[in-house]
């Protein structure tokens, strides 16, 4: 297979160091936190702005990149099943997927709220969220 090489553009800056006390899903009680952008692609925030909700991409850099099958939520009673059918974190190319509301920007820092990655973790990308904003 072709493989492709990705480039972090920052970081988050985040209250969770843990993945055990991380929540599952935003609404879990996930804390506002900061995304750092590197100088070099600041220029890429314009345009961003508070009060708008995004989809951040992130690379869960502390993922099982073997796991194929989980008990979704970690629920044994729960039937085994492939990642790709899961939000599970653990998968071959460990993709974060997150909607965020934009709280501030200031310089290459954007203020989010509800993000449960962890401190550290590599931002792939932004990108607006098009169509009627989910409720909160």
């Amino acid at each position: 297979m072709t493989s492709y090489a990705l480039r972090p553009v920052g970081r988050v800056q985040s209250t969770l160091t843990d993945r055990a006390d991380a929540p599952r899903q935003p609404d879990e009680g996930a804390p506002e936190a900061w995304l750092v952008f590197d100088e070099a692609v600041a220029p890429a925030l314009d345009g961003l702005t508070p009060g708008i909700d995004v989809l951040l991409f992130t690379w869960l850099d502390r993922a099982d990149r073997d796991t194929l099958a989980v008990h979704p939520r970690g629920d044994r009673s729960r039937p085994r099943t492939g990642v790709f059918a899961t939000r599970a974190p653990d998968r071959p190319n460990p993709i974060g997927l997150h909607t965020v509301h934009v709280l501030a920007v200031e310089g290459n820092r954007v203020h989010v709220r509800h993000l449960e990655a962890l401190d550290g973790t590599p931002i792939l990308d932004v990108k607006p969220l098009l169509g009627p904003a989910p409720e909160r």
